[in-house]
């Protein structure tokens, strides 16, 4: 006998049947975080070994990102059966993505412009101009390098190993475990502080949403290139403590803690927090229509995945496809007797009388058939 099952019955056997699956899922993201720490200082030994001064960063920023590229794509081929491992981290080339990155630079840059704004109407900001040809050179290699390393951060922090874990909980539990780990890492940075590591995992949150919101890193690699662009090399404030990033201009914030972050820069201070969370709500805003492209989610019914695309395209083909004409019906009226029709006998020789009239069989004459039209009465 077969009892009806209640919903908490069945979504229990839903969760044991991708149980093993999420397990599956958390071992590659740990294998992924793994392998990001162990790149890291090996593209920091082999950038040591092969440059130095302003080159450093440069070979150590291209060499990780290179590592992190090779190595994600291998572990999304052995383990995932990827294709196109590539793609499937976000970097897919698909239409329109430097449109994407353009929205995202856009979105840190004006984040950039109101702690700046705001520093310079409640405290003051000071500027400081160096104007040597080497400082002009150095514009074009710090642009790179900080190109260079907000792809790696996005490749490790918002690629694969976010992906996996996503895969192990939901899109909400992976950003909140992520982030922190995110904002751990700048936390031994100079002058950094409990402030500055909330900022940073905010900042973890704004790219997560950017990529959950367009399965793709475009829009994040633009926010985050060009926060950290707009901070260090137009306006010459500190970037996360640091200050070899800006070679022209050299700015120094006035004012409290709160509003300017000491030496760590805006990314240190309260203004900096309330600004990356309304970045969040704009970031959401701008990729409304790359959501609806890229990021609904895929309807499963009875564990089979369901191609909406493809029963669009039948349903079109079955309506717009030729309509046979229906079978004429035939209608039989009753109460009518058909009119039976009398066939005249042969006869051999007919002879027509002098008044025009052939004699029937039965001695009858019928008027003959003329063209000539009947005559009126006399």
């Amino acid at each position: 006998m077969n009892f009806p099952q209640s919903d908490s019955m069945r979504d229990a056997r839903v969760s044991g049947q991708h149980q093993p699956h999420r397990i599956r899922s958390f071992a590659w993201f740990l294998i992924g975080a793994v392998y990001f720490l162990l790149a890291k200082q090996t593209a920091a030994m082999a950038a040591h070994g092969l440059s130095s001064g302003v080159w450093f960063d440069l070979i150590d920023r291209s060499i990780l990102l290179f590592l992190l590229i090779v190595g994600y794509s291998a572990l999304g081929y052995l383990g995932q059966k990827q294709e196109e491992p590539i793609k499937a981290m976000g970097l897919e080339r698909r239409p329109g993505w430097r449109r994407e990155f353009a929205v995202g630079s856009a979105i840190g840059w004006a984040g950039v412009a109101a702690c700046a704004l705001i520093i310079a109407l409640f405290g003051g900001i000071v500027v400081f101009f160096y104007i040597g040809w080497f400082q002009f050179a150095l514009i074009p290699i710090d642009l790179v390098i900080l190109l260079i390393a907000s792809l790696a951060q996005e490749v490790a922090f918002r690629g694969y190993p976010f992906q996996r874990l996503i895969e192990a909980t939901n899109p909400v539990v992976a950003t909140l475990l992520l982030s922190p780990l995110y904002a751990l890492g700048f936390a031994g940075n100079p002058e950094s502080s409990t402030a500055s590591v909330l900022l940073a995992m905010f900042m973890g949150w704004l790219l997560s949403v950017a990529y959950l919101r367009t399965r793709g890193l475009w829009v994040g690699w633009g926010i985050h290139f060009a926060w950290n662009a707009s901070m260090a090399v137009l306006f010459g404030l500190p970037l996360s403590g640091l200050t070899r990033y800006s070679p022209v201009i050299s700015s120094t914030a006035l004012g409290p803690t709160w509003l300017t972050g000491f030496d760590y820069g805006p990314e240190g201070s309260a203004v900096g927090m309330v600004v990356v969370l309304l970045l969040i709500a704009a970031t959401i805003f701008a990729t409304r229509d790359l959501k609806h492209k890229y990021a609904q989610p895929v309807i499963i019914a009875a564990g089979i995945p369901v191609d909406i695309d493809a029963i669009a395209r039948r349903q079109h083909e079955a309506a717009m496809g030729p309509v046979q004409p229906a079978t004429p019906q035939v209608v039989q009226i009753s109460g009518v007797q058909p009119e039976k029709i009398q066939p005249q006998r042969a006869s051999g020789n007919i002879s027509q009388s002098d008044g025009g009239e052939a004699p029937t069989s039965e001695g009858e004459s019928h008027p003959q058939a003329t063209n000539e039209p009947p005559r009126p009465p006399q």
